[in-house]
């Protein structure tokens, strides 16, 4: 009699497989209807963020620029010029740019991109950023003479 009565007593534990899965599917659905909505924000904000350092740079230059007679550095020299001078720049009063020692770098680690003489900017650098495909010259590219909302 004491077995009868423990069966009928016994309390059910646990989840049943078909449960399990129900709650699997479930969550399923939740990620594919949430993950792409936060991959398209991040896409976007390493955008914006690629187009802010690209306006700092370009603030620093001018900076640069009118300690220098109006004349940005060249290619070669590059933007390093901004952060520590060349040694025989009687004119540099830097750093250009703060908290840094090394060259910018764009959302996607890639090193920011700047030429002087530009070809698309008649009166200043060009400066940009590979952008998300991490390609130079393709559409996704963020530059400072295109500007993307």
């Amino acid at each position: 009699m004491k077995t009868r009565r423990t069966r009928q007593t016994a309390k059910r534990s646990g989840f049943t497989l078909m449960e399990v899965l129900l709650v699997l599917a479930i969550l399923g659905v939740i990620m594919a209807m949430v993950v792409p909505q936060l991959l398209g924000q991040q896409k976007k904000a390493n955008i914006q963020a690629a187009q802010g350092s690209i306006k700092g740079l370009e603030n620093a230059l001018d900076l640069y620029a009118v300690d220098h007679e109006g004349l940005y550095p060249s290619t070669q020299e590059g933007v390093m010029v901004l952060i520590s001078s060349n040694g025989n720049d009687a004119g540099w009063k830097g750093p250009y740019l703060k908290n840094t020692m090394e060259m910018p770098l764009d959302p996607w680690k890639n090193p920011i991109q700047y030429a002087n003489p530009g070809q698309h900017n008649q009166d200043k650098p060009d400066i940009w950023s590979w952008g998300p495909d991490k390609v130079d010259g393709t559409e996704d590219d963020i530059s400072n003479w295109q500007r993307r909302l």
